[in-house]
């Protein structure tokens, strides 16, 4: 991994598991990549359907302010939140969208645009709507190597239900399959130097 800070937003509605994706990618950088790290997250007063997003900051230098300032990488889950946080992007940053849920993507060259159908490939494929989260944790990670996938791995198997470690490592195989997929088709430089 090449040396960098990388400012990433998951975003989404409450109950998609955005706040635990956000949680899973922190501890895979600081407990696994020996890289520093931290986590963020705000959502609405809805308990299900409010928007909600997990912010992480990744740097192999000091982190000394915890929020985003200019977002190198989001992820939306649906269109409520790509319209809220696009302006948040820098130019020239990743937009990873659920192809699925959203369908007014922006136009032009301005930024890296993934279309990967997370929900239905965690339906379809994995058997389950409710590791989409996962899925996409896979795909941020695959295009754009922020942290190493056996950390990752390890990281998930952390932090998931017991019982559950099957379903989400399968899930996590096919986020980077799909990410391995998009990168064949588009050649990947999110990282910026710190």
């Amino acid at each position: 991994m090449a040396k960098c800070k990388l400012e990433i937003r998951l975003a989404g509605s409450g109950g998609q598991g955005l706040m635990l994706a956000g949680i899973i990618l922190a501890e895979a950088a600081i407990l696994y990549d020996n890289r520093n790290a931290v986590n963020t997250q705000s959502y609405g007063p809805e308990a299900r359907g409010g928007a909600s997003q997990s912010e992480v900051i990744i740097s192999d230098d000091e982190i000394d302010f915890p929020m985003c300032e200019q977002l190198d990488i989001l992820l939306c889950l649906n269109q409520q939140s790509l319209d809220k946080y696009l302006d948040d992007l820098r130019k020239g940053g990743m937009l990873i969208v659920d192809s699925g849920l959203c369908a007014d993507l922006p136009e032009g060259d301005e930024y890296k645009v993934y279309k990967i159908p997370f929900t239905a490939l965690a339906r379809d494929e994995v058997g389950k709507v409710f590791v989409a989260n996962i899925v996409s944790l896979g795909a941020v990670a695959g295009l754009t190597d922020c942290v190493t996938r056996n950390s990752l791995e390890r990281a998930v198997l952390t932090r998931v239900p017991k019982g559950t470690e099957p379903l989400n490592m399968k899930a996590l195989a096919v986020g980077y399959r799909e990410a391995a997929a998009a990168r064949v088709d588009q050649p990947v430089g999110a990282t910026k130097p710190a």
